[in-house]
């Protein structure tokens, strides 16, 4: 499919997570089958910690130069979103009551409205007072 970009880095990383699972079951049963302080089952028991490290390491520094790298956020994209959110309204609610809440959250459901949009249209709340309980910082509990 043109334009489609495939997620192998992260599905290697899953894989080996599992291999890694694996692993440690290996260990956690050769490390119970050795008996008193002779343990016949180290070769494995190192072998698997060994390889469990060496591709954790691996995966992680190809995730990190081939994926996380360069990442950044559409900050106006996420905004939009934000703002489009009916999710809003739970903030809203210990101020409007839950039934102007939902009724707010259903017209913007069903119109396709903003709930900041609809609670000035409303005059439920005046811009200044939306604005204080939809700020990022509040609703991220990031305010003192």
């Amino acid at each position: 499919m043109p334009g489609k970009i495939n997620p192998v880095i992260p599905e290697v990383v899953s894989q080996v997570a599992y291999e890694v699972i694996g692993n440690d079951v290996t260990i956690t049963m050769a490390a119970e089958a050795g008996q008193l302080q002779l343990n016949a089952f180290e070769p494995i028991i190192v072998h698997s910690l060994h390889k469990s490290i060496s591709h954790l390491e691996t995966a992680c520094r190809t995730l990190t130069a081939r994926c996380i790298r360069g990442i950044t956020a559409n900050t106006e994209h996420l905004r939009r979103t934000v703002e489009q959110s009916i999710g809003l309204v739970t903030a809203l609610n210990p101020h409007l009551g839950y039934a102007t809440a939902t009724a707010i959250a259903q017209e913007a459901l069903a119109t396709g409205k903003g709930v900041a949009e609809l609670v000035l249209e409303h005059g439920l709340l005046t811009h200044t007072q939306l604005q204080e309980l939809l700020s990022p910082e509040r609703l991220a509990n990031l305010s003192k």
